[in-house]
């Protein structure tokens, strides 16, 4: 059974001639102030306040900056100007609870701790009792049963 997909979902619809509804509402309030204006004040003083709010009708409606929205540019320029601008970077030292260390009973290997995880320090131990008792016919499989029991044993 084939499903058709959806294309182009990010893209609006034009509802309004070659406008998207919220174009049409930013240009419609745009023109409905401009006029508002144009009745209330003096010819001088409209013509003053209806070019930038036009300006911000039209910006609203098309413009954008890096395919933002100039709507959304202008809600991050409150959002900053609203908010706090102190930052206090304050350090706190945590304290690392590390787990009771192994205790070897072989005298001769000692396991330094290189790391925070235990995996990678039994593979070492791993290499080292591989090293010194390669002598010995001891397999590899019995040096990883002795370290899982003493890993567990933790």
């Amino acid at each position: 059974m084939k499903f058709q997909v959806p294309q182009f979902i990010e893209v609006e619809d034009k509802i309004f001639g070659p406008f998207t509804f919220k174009q049409f509402l930013y240009l419609a309030g745009g023109v409905g102030i401009s006029f508002i204006l144009y009745k209330a004040l003096p010819l001088f003083v409209a013509a003053l306040v209806i070019i930038p709010v036009a300006g911000l009708s039209l910006a609203l409606a098309f413009y954008k900056i890096n395919n933002k929205p100039f709507v959304g540019i202008l809600e991050s320029g409150f959002r900053y100007l609203l908010q706090k601008k102190l930052y206090i970077w304050k350090k706190e030292d945590k304290k690392i609870q590390r787990a009771a260390q192994a205790q070897y009973t072989d005298p001769l290997i000692a396991v330094p701790k290189l790391s925070e995880s235990k995996l990678k320090d039994i593979a070492w131990s791993l290499d080292v009792h591989e090293s010194i008792y390669s002598g010995e016919k001891r397999s590899r499989e019995d040096r990883a049963k002795e370290k899982e029991k003493e890993y567990f044993k933790l």
